[in-house]
């Protein structure tokens, strides 16, 4: 049979135009980078690029390369930067969770063993380059001694354990954020970034889909390079995904805010910020004037009509700090910060419901008067504090 490069078959073809389109993507996301100087855009990008380079082996193998040149030496330069996977995806994370995140000397030792494997291959290909019959072969001496056999196997090994623990400080880091926000905002449903949760299952998604690959190909049967297609094709259809959404949401919303969140790794110093524990615990007399000042700018001003209204704003317009402010809602009033603004919104829904008006505004229309900023946060809320749904109430009260 005669083979000819390329060839665009069943196989190839949608492992190139995701990998193109992903490529393009990664791209965009590097311009973005250096246009905002904003550093999730280019932990993104890093991410999405590394992973399309990832594809590369078998999207060029489905075309029939290695079959067309059979002494290529192609595989020295498709370096393995898994060992990087992991911690781009903790520092993409933490730069959004973080507030004024900013990437330090001491986070670079993330990336060494990265590095490191990618300089040791250097140093191989160095190597075979100068024994003779190489350009005979496909792979040199130490190609095929050490990548080809027990030394590749714990190369993926090592990285797959370390991606393990990587996401499991990401995913910790993005729990430990949607649980403290409720302290400083009244409007979770933008910043909770949904987006950021999808990152993170999708590639969790891909972890545990190369973990169950690998033990079935190593324990059960040798998976034929078909077989292990799905992978390649799943991954570089995540990319597309997460090319195009991380390009278009805007992550800065924590920029000025100094908003903290737990989860960094062992050694890491925290980020400094202003802390919601009072430096001198606040009396009883203060803490009951701060009340009464509290109630009556909120019933005077209305400041949980803005629905972005978060704890900074309002202790500054009440001239507190955010510490004094919360320790205010928190020993003064029992609840967080979220739960002390969504109530004045569910109470004025509900008195713009016995007026009537969501037969002019519709029940959304009336939701956006009243401060919320989304359905999905309108209904959820209304049904902590009522029991019930909107439509429900309505009913039971009509």
């Amino acid at each position: 049979m005669f083979l000819v490069f390329p060839n665009f078959n069943l196989f190839s073809t949608p492992l190139l135009v995701l990998v193109s389109q992903g490529i393009i993507f990664g791209l965009l996301l590097l311009q973005k980078f250096w246009k905002k100087n904003t550093l999730p855009y280019l932990f993104l990008a890093l991410l999405v690029l590394i992973t399309c380079y990832h594809r590369t082996t078998y999207t060029i193998g489905f075309m029939e390369w290695y079959d067309t040149y059979r002494n290529t030496k192609i595989n020295y330069w498709l370096i393995n930067f898994s060992l990087a996977i992991g911690p781009l995806i903790y520092f993409y994370v933490k730069s959004i969770t973080v507030s004024n995140f900013s990437f330090k000397q001491q986070h670079l030792w993330h990336f060494i063993p990265a590095l490191a494997y990618a300089l040791f291959r250097i140093v191989i290909f160095v190597y075979d380059a100068r024994q003779p019959g190489f350009s005979d072969t496909q792979n040199g001496v130490l190609m095929s001694k050490l990548f080809m056999g027990p030394t590749g196997t714990f190369i993926e090994t090592f990285s797959l354990l370390q991606q393990l623990l990587y996401l499991s400080f990401s995913l910790q880091l993005y729990f430990a954020y949607r649980k403290r926000i409720k302290d400083y905002f009244s409007n979770t449903y933008r910043i909770e970034l949904n987006w950021v949760r999808n990152f993170l299952y999708i590639y969790t998604f891909l972890f545990l889909y190369s973990i169950i690959q690998q033990l079935v190909d190593f324990t059960v049967t040798e998976l034929s390079w078909i077989q292990k297609w799905w992978y390649q094709f799943f991954s570089a259809l995540a990319v597309i995904y997460i090319g195009i959404k991380g390009f278009f949401t805007d992550t800065s919303s924590l920029t000025s805010l100094n908003f903290p969140a737990n989860g960094q790794l062992a050694g890491e110093r925290s980020v400094a910020y202003e802390s919601l524990v009072p430096t001198k615990p606040i009396g009883n007399l203060e803490l009951e004037a701060n009340k009464k000042r509290l109630l009556d700018f909120m019933e005077t001003q209305q400041p949980y009509l803005d629905p972005e209204l978060n704890l900074k704003q309002l202790a500054d317009a009440l001239l507190l700090s955010r510490a004094q402010l919360s320790e205010t809602i928190n020993t003064g009033f029992g609840k967080n910060f979220n739960d002390f603004v969504n109530e004045y919104r569910v109470e004025l829904v509900k008195k713009l419901f016995s007026e009537g008006k969501q037969k002019k505004l519709s029940l959304l229309g009336v939701a956006y008067d009243s401060g919320f900023n989304s359905k999905a946060t309108f209904n959820r809320v209304f049904k902590k504090f009522t029991g019930s749904s909107p439509s429900e109430f309505l009913k039971n009260v009509s």
